[in-house]
């Protein structure tokens, strides 16, 4: 999924601030550290799930028969497929 630099920074702030207001939690760091870490990590999630996308949709692709994209056969594959892909990363 891509999501743009804006939202990006939004959800990041998003975690900072939402994590600021619980008790339990304390920071070592200032809060615009904390955003920028949350972004980070966002960022590398946001790769690593566009890189399931794309293993599983070239396996559909490498398929003998045509599967259409959006078709119920394609749906079930690729569902299969990502899931595949998620437990290889132990995820």
């Amino acid at each position: 999924m891509r999501i743009s630099p804006d939202k990006l920074n939004k959800l990041a702030h998003t975690v900072a601030d939402t994590l600021a207001e619980i008790d339990e939690v304390g920071f070592l760091e200032d809060r615009n550290t904390i955003r920028q870490e949350a972004r980070t990590a966002l960022t590398a999630l946001l790769t690593q799930e566009a890189g399931i996308d794309e293993a599983a949709r070239k396996k559909i692709a490498s398929q003998r028969k045509i599967i259409l994209e959006g078709s119920q056969e394609w749906e079930i594959l690729y569902r299969k497929y990502y899931n595949d892909e998620v437990r290889k990363l132990g995820i």
